[in-house]
């Protein structure tokens, strides 16, 4: 009769801690894979240029990057993006939204030229006419919401200015383009301030 009342005691803890749900058998709250099924942060009205909503985070652990952008010895253009608190999903990823996790698509003068699952990318020279331009780094989840805290997404800019006008152009939508590059001689600066624009495929 021992187990019997082992059984009730368990049964007893269950009941003060909320039911079954206090119990850790069954917990619909997390998948095999360990990764949480709850919704991840608020679904806000707002969205970006594709129509793409934004998806509000904690500060606290929200993810971050920054953008640095410098000329090459091709007339090209290196991005480089620094993250915090957030990891590139390689292709394949499931339509899912997980915190951390994502990629960052990435605007120039707000239209979108890439889509990054890495931190690096070489813009190609002739994308960039003569003139100052910015280029923008802007974190989504794996299901394409924008990462977003305090209503404003998680992004940032530098500013290239390009001292050669252009000698081609060719548009593309966010996805690693295959394109020539002319010569350029050009400055960077480099920045965090947030660019609204961008058209996200």
């Amino acid at each position: 009769m021992s187990w019997t009342r082992g059984l009730l005691a368990a049964l007893a803890v269950c009941a003060l801690l909320g039911g079954p749900a206090g119990c850790g058998s069954g917990d619909a709250h997390e998948r095999k894979d360990g990764v949480s099924a709850s919704p991840v942060g608020e679904l806000l009205d707002e969205t970006d240029e594709a129509g793409r909503r934004y998806r509000e985070i904690d500060e606290k652990g929200a993810p971050e990057v920054a953008i640095e952008v410098q000329p090459d010895t091709d007339g090209g253009w290196d991005v480089r993006l620094t993250v915090q608190h957030f990891r590139f999903s390689p292709a394949g990823t499931r339509s899912k939204a997980v915190a951390g996790r994502g990629i960052a698509l990435l605007y120039l003068d707000g239209r979108g030229i890439a889509t990054l699952r890495t931190a690096e990318y070489h813009l190609p020279g002739d994308l960039v006419p003569r003139g100052t331009h910015q280029v923008t780094a802007r974190l989504y989840a794996d299901d394409h919401t924008v990462w977003a805290v305090d209503d404003e997404p998680v992004e940032s800019t530098a500013d290239i200015t390009s001292s050669q006008a252009r000698q081609s152009s060719q548009t593309t939508e966010p996805s690693e383009p295959s394109m020539s590059t002319s010569g350029s001689e050009a400055r960077t600066d480099t920045g965090g301030s947030p660019d609204p624009g961008g058209k996200a495929s």
